[in-house]
């Protein structure tokens, strides 16, 4: 006898992701409900949807607000009382499933923060910074926080935004895996996207301080640490030695190098376009 459905609606974000999605996509037969919000994906993503007869929600990013996660929570009635917000190179693990059930069972929480492992050049990175998500939220508790982004990047995704829920948060230990790498071009090329709208968030924060206030405790202290020369290096002293990263091998060095010069790109651009004069609003 099949078990009852997991009352969560699956919401995956999608550009281009024939690569990645079978996979997550073959992951999610316990859920309710799968939709795949599409931003013109020029390859097969949306027939390999409409394969396993998932609805396709198409997405057009003009600048400002709303963008994909907080447009489909303001415009899709779900008949669900809690969503999921997977990326395509994510896949649930049956741990993860049954976790989840056994979390939904009986809560009162808004939201559950899910923890991820992830995989980089070919191999599980067991140490380091552990990544976290406030990614399964009760329909209706919160947005995402708002912000006029005007283009600071091509990013039409909440990346760097938190959900801002009205009522308590959990935690969910078993973990989703994160197939993060493919390839050190696509790493780099989505750091850089990441960067420029870190450097601009910046800039813009520091010309209108009154929205800090809305900053999380991690946010706040990531923001007034970002233009201190020894940040980056202190980032890869926590990560790789703190936190156990060199017992990921050559993988583990090879992360934390590349999140570390990331971190270094951001305090060069925020100095570069504050020697330049650099107009934030306008998106240039």
């Amino acid at each position: 006898m099949a078990r009852e459905k997991l009352p969560i609606s699956v919401v995956i974000p999608t550009k281009n992701e024939e690569r990645n999605l079978p996979g997550c996509l073959d992951r999610l037969s316990e859920f309710e409900t799968v939709i795949i919000v599409d931003s013109g994906s020029t390859d097969t993503t949306v027939a390999i949807a409409a394969s396993y007869g998932h609805e396709v929600l198409n997405f057009d990013w003009g600048g400002g607000f709303p963008k994909k996660r907080n447009w489909v929570l303001l415009n899709h009635r779900f008949e669900t009382p809690w969503v999921l917000f997977l990326d395509a190179d994510e896949l649930v693990t049956p741990e993860f499933v049954g976790a989840a059930r056994e979390a939904l069972a009986h809560t009162d929480h808004a939201g559950f923060w899910l923890n991820y492992r992830t995989h980089f050049m070919g191999k599980v990175l067991s140490y380091g910074v552990a990544q976290r998500k406030l990614a399964l939220i009760r329909v209706g508790a919160g947005l995402y926080e708002r912000i006029e982004d005007p283009g600071w990047s091509h990013l039409d995704m909440e990346v760097h935004e938190h959900p801002q829920l009205g009522g308590s948060t959990g935690a969910i230990s078993a973990q989703i895996d994160h197939l993060d790498f493919r390839g050190v071009e696509h790493f780099i090329a989505r750091h850089n996207a990441y960067a420029n709208w870190e450097t601009r968030r910046y800039l813009s924060l520091s010309t209108t301080p009154e929205g800090r206030s809305s900053l999380t405790a991690r946010q706040k202290w990531k923001y007034h640490l970002l233009e201190r020369w020894w940040f980056a290096p202190m980032y890869f002293f926590g990560t790789y030695l703190l936190k156990l990263g060199f017992l990921d091998g050559i993988a583990g060095l090879d992360y934390a190098l590349l999140k570390m010069n990331y971190f270094h790109q951001i305090r060069l651009q925020i100095a570069e376009n504050r020697a330049e004069g650099l107009n934030i609003h306008d998106g240039r």
